[in-house]
């Protein structure tokens, strides 16, 4: 089964496909929304069984016109591949997220991709990315595609714990 994870910002987001299987990482990048919005609806690569975006929160802070631009994203999102899954995305906020992966509500993108690394590619050259001879398993991660990558393995991890408890 194929998901696709979007950690969405105001002008471009990181996405991944991933194997729920696996966890295998089968595409990604990071985006102009606009052209991601389009090929969300137009590549058949891009289509996936099930997505899951991350959701904005609010901590009582005053937030700024990226945070807004990135909500309009995130409908646009939820548009589009309710037209092409022909199902709602779950939408994720970033604390379960970070929980998952490191236990502590105070961690950091290092701390959540460090955690990627130890789990998928323990002692592997560059943090899992290896080199072009030797590509490893985070081979061209940049960026968002981490925060992406970390929001896919949650949801494929928390849906097959329930999944095996029922």
């Amino acid at each position: 089964m194929r998901l696709l994870a979007i950690d969405p910002g105001p002008t471009e987001s990181g996405w991944v496909i991933i194997d729920t299987h696996t966890r295998q990482p089968l595409r990604f990048s990071k985006t102009e929304n606009t052209d991601l919005e389009a090929r969300i609806w137009a590549d058949p690569d891009l289509h996936a069984n099930r997505a899951v975006i991350e959701m904005v929160a609010s901590y009582g802070m005053a937030v700024g016109a990226d945070v807004f631009d990135t909500c309009v994203w995130i409908g646009r999102y939820v548009s589009a591949l309710r037209g092409t899954l022909g199902a709602v995305p779950d939408l994720i906020k970033r604390q379960p997220v970070k929980l998952h992966h490191c236990h502590s509500p105070r961690a950091k993108d290092a701390n959540i991709r460090q955690a990627l690394v130890d789990r998928f590619a323990p002692g592997e050259p560059n943090h899992g990315k290896g080199t072009k001879d030797e590509p490893g398993w985070f081979y061209g991660f940049r960026a968002d595609v981490w925060a992406a990558y970390a929001l896919a393995v949650y949801a494929a991890d928390t849906r097959e714990h329930k999944e095996a408890g029922k």
